[in-house]
């Protein structure tokens, strides 16, 4: 199975495309019965510490470092959330937000197709058609 790390974080997309799927995965987990009621606190606590007005470093007194504690405690509790949460769990919705279809390549029986390349030993066929209305369409009118 590969690491959590490598499954929830995607080098080919953007920054904020990479927050959106970790916020919709998130959600999912807190939705899914088989991830324990404790672990579901963490980042649910750590959303409501953002949104109360206490802090352990006031924003009013040292402003930059009063929004890096609420990212730090963001941070915290979804990393730890994701790696409390069971790998099969993870890996299934991880895998449902990104449509992946679990399976194996398999050639049709009999078939000469290479993967690189045209089909050996046939001819290269071109269908040209037009595009119509649907007969049964036309019927109904």
């Amino acid at each position: 199975m590969a690491n959590k790390h490598d499954i929830i974080h995607n080098p080919n997309v953007g920054f904020f495309q990479d927050l959106v799927s970790r916020l919709k995965l998130i959600l999912r987990l807190i939705g899914d019965r088989r991830v324990n009621f404790f672990v579901k606190l963490l980042p649910i606590a750590a959303a409501i510490y953002v949104v109360s007005p206490v802090d352990l470093i006031p924003g009013a007194i040292i402003p930059f470092i009063g929004a890096l504690d609420d990212a730090a405690v963001i941070w915290l509790g979804t990393t730890l959330f994701m790696a409390l949460c069971p790998d099969g769990v993870v890996q299934e919705h991880t895998d449902a937000l990104q449509k992946v279809v679990a399976g194996t390549w398999q050639d049709s029986p009999g078939s000469d197709v290479r993967r690189d390349g045209p089909p050996q030993g046939g001819t290269n066929q071109i269908i040209d058609v037009e595009a119509g209305n649907d007969p049964e369409e036309e019927q109904s009118k």
